[in-house]
């Protein structure tokens, strides 16, 4: 089977899933009265329309190829940077390091992928990248708060450049076998990592009752983070027909995504609550800002990637 008929089949599966939650979404909004009820239907709505517009941009670039899918990811990561530093307290001497994260890192970082230079693709943030920011905010002579400043913004930037780069990085990979196919990857930590997102929130509005964490994500519940886990990782189990995995290897895999998937969650979430906001912004309706919806793929995008790399090529 081509690449294009799988890909094909996959978009046709989510579409038919995506038009059955369309259809249970309507039927629970002219069913629920009670004000509580409405809030979480009309919530859950919201989110399924928000898909509909997010599978087909990400069906638009799956077609346009390689290009199309790195410049999306390079807009991704342009705009989570945004968000992370608009939401964060900065001063007129850390413009330059701005300049430098926005206009220079961020778009090496994605030419890298578009080139195939892995070697420097790997260090060029967490070395150079690293080691640049700090010295542009020394030449600018302003000590006050120095190592805070600095590491917001180096922080802002592995965040949303470095790991988030990692997701169309997958296409570059060389995997004896499986060539030109590294789109299916993508499609597989993408959907995992967002498919265990939406059950998780599912399950815990249903049963949820044990929470993790209140203070940081009230939301997240052990019974939560078991049912949406284990339904992605059987997803992504049965999804080992698109990868050079086999079943238990996929299912291994699904499960390091929804880990690192929560963690990532549960992380950013302690990010806002120390800034005082719910979401990162207000760009996709239901979903809150676009790093409301990439901070799980951002810590579980480097590890599918490494994992992926060092057993499979």
């Amino acid at each position: 089977m081509s690449l294009s008929d799988k890909l094909l089949i996959l978009f046709a599966g989510i579409c038919s899933l995506l038009a059955i939650a369309s259809l249970i979404g309507f039927a629970l909004s002219r069913k629920i009265t009670s004000e509580s009820g409405r809030a979480t239907v009309d919530n859950l709505n919201a989110r399924i329309k928000a898909w509909w517009v997010m599978v087909a941009i990400f069906a638009l670039s799956f077609g346009l190829g390689k290009g199309a899918t790195v410049v999306l990811f390079a807009l991704t990561s342009f705009y989570t940077l945004r968000e992370f530093v608009s939401l964060t307290p900065t001063r007129a001497a850390d413009h330059l390091l701005l300049v430098g994260a926005f206009y220079m890192l961020l778009p090496l970082q994605y030419w890298l992928i578009w080139t195939d230079w892995y070697a420097l693709f790997t260090i060029l943030i967490p070395v150079y990248g690293f080691l640049l920011l700090p010295t542009l905010a020394a030449l600018k002579g302003d000590a006050e708060q120095f190592l805070l400043r600095v590491s917001r913004i180096q922080w802002a930037l592995m965040l949303t450049v470095y790991c988030i780069s990692h997701a169309p990085a997958l296409i570059m990979l060389d995997i004896p076998g499986y060539d030109g196919q590294g789109f299916l990857l993508l499609f597989f930590l993408i959907t995992v990592a967002q498919l265990s997102d939406v059950m998780q929130y599912v399950f815990g509005k249903l049963t949820g009752r044990t929470k993790i964490a209140p203070v940081v994500s009230p939301s997240k519940t052990v019974e939560g983070l078991v049912g949406g886990g284990l339904s992605a990782v059987l997803a992504g189990a049965g999804l080992w027909w698109i990868t050079p995995f086999s079943p238990v290897e996929a299912a291994a895999m699904a499960l390091a995504i929804v880990a690192m998937g929560f963690f990532g969650g549960l992380a950013l979430s302690a990010v806002k609550r120390s800034m005082g906001v719910k979401d990162w912004g207000t760009m996709i309706s239901g979903h809150g800002g676009v790093l409301d919806r990439m901070d799980s793929l951002s810590f579980a995008a480097p590890v599918f990637f490494h994992l992926t790399r060092y057993f499979y090529t």
